[in-house]
């Protein structure tokens, strides 16, 4: 029988090693205690400290919830010698230590009783032969500490400080980046290698595809979250923002929803298939946030409550984050979006002072005139009582010398500047052209500047109307129960 034999490989035995590298001060204690947590999963968390105690700086304080702090086993190292680390490993194993962090690792190899300390001493011996010699002693309780570091059987995060690296060519020195005090090339021992500057980390080399080239401002339990699932160890992500999607629809909330899109978007998963959680057909992530999407925006629209300036709200909201043109079947099996139900809604909704006054009956568009949905560029007039023929055209002119060429986007200006809710330009009266127009006009006459800086008065004056509106309705919701 053959002794030697492959059995079948998988990451799900497999730990982390990570390295935290980077000058004094840019976070690598933090990072790597907030790390930790993350893979630590409940478990313990062991801190190897070279670095006089710094690592107790995070330490919770008794009785001062309220001031955070990490929980981890403590063990201060004065001298460095590796053989001193190895033994810190061994009682890392013997404790259980599910993640042990090496704060820092640059210590064993030129700090007090470090490796480089062990050559000089070996090679400044009598027949030893010099550095070389001394070498001859090192290399081997270098590589036993490189064992035990890579086979210690929970995940392993060292943190390494980094020093300037320079060329120097005649006279002249460049500085050429940076390079961590430990031995040249021990970065290809670790799996993540992430780049501290100032609380910020970059990730300079990895085997995980997903952390390649990232860049995260103190990374902690989202990166470690990442690391989990190339491990197979983690909680399968796919799963976890499906069980969101599923929970029940009055608890349910825009931002939930968004906070699962972004999620998804971010581990590029709205593609991926899955099962619908209640049909049992096959569907993508994407199509499930839509779907809770639409039930959360119907929710809110059915509610009692809600008035015209709560209709706008919402539907400024979208526009902004981009989803009024979402498809949403109605209970009729008619096909429309999200954004034509706010519309259809927030008319129903409209103010009662401008209800009681309503435009005189238009009558029947010739053919010609587009349905409603049409916008300024193509909506010639309504008849008598609604925007003429002339009116639209320069309403027209007037937005396209803005730039303003999206019909969501012209119809938001609209909204906001005759003072309700326009879901099409057909929709406009006489007297709201022409106050469209007198707003209009300041920002398409001739003036001192460029187009693009008419045009950007032109939205930032916009803006100003919707700040001013929200407020306004703040401020109106704020007074309802003292009325």
């Amino acid at each position: 029988m053959n002794a030697f034999s492959f059995a079948p490989a998988s990451r799900e035995s497999a730990r982390a090693r990570i390295g935290l590298q980077g000058p004094a001060g840019s976070g690598k204690t933090k990072t790597a205690l907030r790390l930790a947590e993350g893979l630590a999963q409940g478990g313990p968390i062991g801190v190897v400290d070279t670095e006089r105690g710094s690592a107790l700086k995070y330490a919770p304080v008794a009785n001062r919830p309220d001031l955070g702090g990490h929980a981890f086993g403590h063990m201060p190292m004065d001298t460095h010698d590796p053989r001193h680390l190895i033994q810190a490993v061994r009682a890392a194993e013997d404790g259980g230590i599910a993640v042990l962090v090496v704060d820092s690792w640059s210590h064993f190899w030129n700090g007090r009783g470090g490796l480089l300390e062990i050559v000089e001493q070996a090679g400044s011996q009598k027949g030893s032969g010099g550095t070389f010699g001394g070498w001859r002693e090192g290399n081997p309780i270098e590589q036993a500490m490189l064992d035990a570091l890579l086979n210690f059987r929970g995940h392993l995060i060292v943190t390494l400080r980094t020093k300037g690296d320079y060329v120097i060519e005649g006279k002249k020195v460049t500085k050429v980046g940076v390079k961590a005090v430990q031995r040249e090339g021990t970065e290809y021992e670790l799996d993540v290698v992430i780049d501290m500057v100032e609380g910020t980390g970059t990730v300079t080399k990895t085997r995980y595809a997903p952390l390649d080239g990232m860049v995260v401002h103190h990374p902690g339990e989202d990166v470690a979250e990442l690391i989990l699932e190339q491990l197979g160890q983690g909680i399968d992500p796919l799963a976890a923002l499906t069980d969101r999607l599923s929970a029940p629809a009055e608890s349910l909330t825009l931002d939930e929803i968004r906070s699962v899109q972004g999620e998804a978007a971010r581990r590029r998963l709205l593609q991926a298939g899955l099962m619908h959680p209640e049909s049992g057909e096959p569907t993508t992530l994407g199509a499930l946030v839509h779907q809770r999407l639409g039930d959360v925006v119907v929710g809110l629209l059915a509610e009692d409550g809600l008035t015209y300036d709560g209709a706008l709200a919402l539907h400024r909201r979208g526009l902004a984050e981009q989803w009024l043109d979402v498809p949403r079947v109605t209970d009729a099996g008619e096909v429309t979006t999200l954004g034509a139900l706010i519309v259809e809604r927030g008319k129903a909704v409209k103010h009662p002072a401008e209800a009681a006054v309503e435009p005189a009956p238009r009558t029947q568009q010739p053919s010609s005139v587009p349905a409603a949905g049409g916008d300024a560029a193509t909506d010639p007039g309504s008849g008598p009582g609604g925007a003429t023929a002339p009116q639209m055209r320069m309403m027209h002119a007037a937005f396209n010398q803005l730039g303003v060429s999206g019909r969501e986007d012209r119809l938001r200006a609209t909204s906001l500047i005759v003072g309700r809710l326009v879901p099409s330009a057909n929709d406009l009266t006489k007297a709201e052209a022409a106050k469209l127009l007198d707003a209009l006009a300041p920002f398409t006459a001739e003036r001192q500047g460029t187009a693009d800086e008419a045009a950007a008065a032109f939205a930032a004056h916009v803006d100003h109307i919707e700040d001013k509106a929200v407020r306004d309705e703040e401020a109106r919701r704020a007074a309802e129960p003292a009325a």
